[in-house]
């Protein structure tokens, strides 16, 4: 009935997706009825109106979990990148008053952020709100030394608003896999990359944001996941939970 009132495509978005994945019933059914729709294209050409967008952070395969039935695997995901420098363009406009070199702070901002959007806005938030101006030919030492003191040191009662903590409370949700997770980090930090093996391991690390994919090559996102998620923190958090395991 609601196909034959719309004659127009129509796209509805299902947000927050990945909450499925938490959630305390069984929500196959809702993502089967998604398939269902969608294979009805094949002998009712008025579905090809109707599109579904999942905005979250899952694999197709984690979506259904009674391995029992088909995985939902008809749809396609979308890797995001980080901001290119022509695309982050528009975040010098709030610091036009505050800057007078705005392309070279743009390049350090970007160098510690790897082009995430989320601390990339943060950091330029940070900049245009600082109360000492940036010195010439001083941008580097400076953005440094603002990352060092608001965003990296003592980072979690700094995290605001959240995102750093989310990294470490999805690494941490993972349960059993927890710690071989952890280890794969760990290996992509004492040798810089390493090769994409499509793992459950690597797909994790690809979700939470920590590690991109470059070329077929797995690397840290950024400097300031680098200087958080350390080999000290990497090393403290895989002892508390071997303990916890006791």
């Amino acid at each position: 009935v609601f196909l034959e009132k719309v004659a127009e495509p129509t796209i509805i978005f299902i947000d927050e997706l990945d909450s499925i994945l938490s959630l305390s019933f069984d929500t196959d059914d809702f993502l089967i009825l998604l398939r269902t729709l969608y294979n009805r294209r094949a002998d009712q050409p008025k579905f090809n109106r109707l599109t579904f967008v999942m905005l979250g952070v899952a694999t197709p395969s984690q979506l259904i979990q009674d391995k029992n039935r088909t995985p939902f695997n008809i749809g396609q995901a979308i890797q995001l990148e980080g901001f290119k420098k022509h695309e982050a363009q528009p975040l010098l406009r709030g610091l036009a008053d505050q800057v007078s070199s705005p392309q070279i702070v743009l390049k350090e901002v970007l160098s510690w952020t790897g082009g995430q959007p989320f601390l990339s806005q943060k950091i330029c938030l940070l900049i245009r709100d600082a109360k000492t101006p940036i010195p010439i030919n001083g941008e580097s030492g400076w953005i440094e030394n603002l990352v060092q003191t608001q965003i990296i040191n003592n980072w979690e009662t700094q995290d605001e608003p959240e995102h750093l903590r989310t990294i470490r409370d999805r690494l941490l949700s993972l349960k059993q896999q927890t710690i071989p997770v952890l280890q794969q980090y760990q290996s992509i930090l004492e040798q810089g990359q390493i090769a994409n093996d499509n793992s459950l391991e690597q797909s994790e690390l690809l979700l939470s944001g920590l590690i991109i994919k470059q070329a077929d090559m797995l690397q840290i996102a950024n400097r300031i996941y680098a200087a958080i998620f350390d080999h000290k923190w990497v090393n403290s958090t895989l002892e508390a939970i071997r303990q916890q395991n006791l």
